[in-house]
C-alpha cells in the first residue's frame, strides 16, 4: 500500500544528477535536486531468507555475497520500501523535462546487514547493485540522487562496517507513472537477481 508523505529529497540543491536512460531510450542528461512530495510502498518487518536469487516476499530478506575491497562479505539484504513521486517531480529533476514525460521518481530503500567476512575498511559498494524496475522493465537511474533522501545513508560516510551492523542505502530511478508494480532488484556477480515487488496503487 502506498502512503502520501513528504519524504523524498533527491539531493542537495547544488548537486548535479545524471539521468542514465535505459537501452530502449538511450542518452544522458543532467538533473538538479528538488524536494518533492512522495507516496510510499512499505514492507512489513524483515525475516531472514537465504536463497540463490528469484522472487522474495515483501518484508522478507535474502542472503547474498559481494566482493568488497577487503574481501568477500556475506550480507543479509532487505528491500524495505519504495518512495514513489509524481510526474511534476520527475520533470523538475532533469534538465530536459521532455525526457521525463510520463515518468515518476522511485526511491528504493534497501538495508544491508554485514553477516560474515572481513570488516570493511573503505566505502561499501554493495548498494551499487540495486536497481528499480516497473512492470518488468528497468527504470532510468538518477545517479547520486538518493543519498540525502530521508532514511538513506551515503555509502561514502560509512568508514568501517563490522559484522552485525546494518546500513540503509537508496537508489533513485525514473519509472512509468502508470506502472502497476514497482520492483527492487539486487544481484550478485552471477545468477538471478533477488526481486521484491511493491504494488504501485
Amino acid at each position: 500500500m502506498l502512503y502520501r508523505k513528504t519524504a523524498l529529497r533527491l539531493a542537495a540543491p547544488v548537486a548535479v544528477l545524471a539521468l542514465a536512460l535505459t537501452a530502449c531510450s538511450g542518452g544522458d542528461d543532467e538533473a538538479d535536486a528538488k524536494s518533492p512530495a512522495t507516496s510510499r510502498a512499505k514492507a512489513s518487518p524483515a525475516a531472514p531468507k537465504p536463497s540463490s536469487g528469484g522472487a522474495v516476499k515483501t518484508g522478507e530478506s535474502a542472503t547474498g555475497v559481494y566482493e568488497e575491497d577487503p574481501g568477500t562479505v556475506t550480507y543479509e539484504i532487505l528491500a524495505k520500501r519504495v518512495d514513489v513521486g509524481t510526474e511534476a517531480e520527475a520533470a523538475q529533476a532533469v534538465a530536459d523535462p521532455e525526457k521525463a514525460a510520463g515518468l515518476v521518481p522511485a526511491v528504493a530503500h534497501v538495508t544491508f546487514t554485514h553477516k560474515g567476512g572481513p570488516a570493511l575498511t573503505g566505502s561499501p559498494r554493495v548498494g551499487d547493485e540495486t536497481t528499480v524496475w516497473a512492470d518488468g522493465q528497468r527504470g532510468s537511474i538518477l545517479i547520486g540522487a538518493a543519498e540525502d533522501a530521508a532514511g538513506c545513508e551515503d555509502p561514502y560516510d560509512v568508514e568501517s562496517w563490522k559484522r552485525g551492523e546494518s546500513h540503509t542505502f537508496c537508489e533513485t530511478y525514473l519509472v512509468p507513472a502508470g506502472a502497476k508494480n514497482v520492483e527492487v532488484h539486487w544481484q550478485e556477480a552471477e545468477g538471478e537477481p533477488y526481486t521484491w515487488t511493491f504494488p504501485n496503487s
